[in-house]
C-alpha cells in the first residue's frame, strides 16, 4: 500500500496560502470590515466574520478548480475580470473615502439572517476580501495542476488545506478587529480607516492597470513590438 503523500500536500497547501494571503490581506482588510459593519452588534459581527471565512474558502477553491472553465464558457479573460473588478473596488474605496459618517455615529440595530448572509458575500467577501487579484492568482494556480489521479488528489487536498488556513486567518482577524479599535481609540481608528480606504483605492487602480496592460499586450500591433 503506497504511503500517503503528506509532504506534497503540505507543500501545495503552503503554496496556495503563501500566494493568496498577501493579496487577500485580511490584516489590512480588518479596518474596512469594521467600518462596513459599524451598524451591527458584536454577535452579528462575529457571525458575519465566520460567514466571510466560509465564503472565501468556497470561492478560492471554486476559482482554483473551476475558474478557468467558467471564464472560458462566457468567453471572458482574466484581464477583463481584473479591469471590471478593479473598477468595482475603486468605486467602493471612493465611497469610503468620502463617507462623512463615523463608525460611532451609526445606529446599531439587529439584522435578520438573510440580510447578513447576503451582505457577507457581497461586498464583504467579493470583492473586498477575495477580489479580482485573488481570483486571477487562484485561476493561475489551478491551471498549473498536472494531470493524473495522484496529482489531482494532492492538488485537491492541498488546495483545500491552504484555502482553509486562509479562511481561518480571515475569520480570526475580522472577528478580533474590534480590539484594534479599542487600542487605537476613535481618532486613530478613523485615521486607519481612511488610510485603508485609500490603500484599497490604490489596489483597485493597480488591478485595473494590470488588466489594461495585459489587454494591450493582446493587440497584434503591440504584441509584435
Amino acid at each position: 500500500m503506497p504511503d500517503f503523500p503528506s509532504r506534497p500536500i503540505l507543500e501545495h497547501a503552503a503554496l496556495v496560502f503563501a500566494a493568496l494571503f498577501p493579496i487577500v490581506n485580511p490584516i489590512g482588510g480588518a479596518p474596512l470590515f469594521l467600518v462596513l459593519t459599524s451598524d451591527l452588534t458584536h454577535a452579528e459581527r462575529a457571525a458575519l466574520s465566520r460567514q466571510i471565512g466560509i465564503n472565501a474558502f468556497v470561492l478560492v477553491l471554486a476559482s482554483i478548480f473551476l475558474g478557468s472553465y467558467v471564464i472560458e464558457f462566457f468567453g471572458l479573460s482574466v484581464p477583463v475580470i481584473q479591469v471590471a473588478g478593479g473598477l468595482l473596488i475603486c468605486a467602493m474605496a471612493w465611497g469610503l473615502l468620502h463617507s462623512d459618517d463615523a463608525a460611532a455615529d451609526v445606529e446599531v440595530r439587529p439584522r435578520d439572517t438573510a440580510t447578513l448572509s447576503a451582505r457577507a458575500f457581497y461586498p464583504m467577501t467579493l470583492p473586498l476580501t477575495v477580489g479580482p487579484g485573488s481570483i486571477s492568482i487562484a485561476i493561475t494556480l489551478g491551471a498549473q495542476v498536472p494531470r493524473g489521479v495522484s496529482a489531482w488528489t494532492v492538488s485537491i487536498v492541498g488546495a483545500a488545506l491552504g484555502a482553509a488556513l486562509l479562511a481561518l486567518s480571515i475569520w480570526l482577524l475580522f472577528r478580533n478587529a474590534e480590539r484594534l479599535t479599542r487600542a487605537l481609540g476613535a481618532t486613530g481608528t478613523q485615521v486607519l480607516l481612511r488610510l485603508s480606504a485609500f490603500i484599497l483605492l490604490c489596489i483597485g487602480v493597480q488591478i485595473i492597470w494590470s488588466g489594461v496592460f495585459a489587454l494591450i499586450g493582446m493587440i497584434p500591433t503591440f504584441r509584435a513590438r
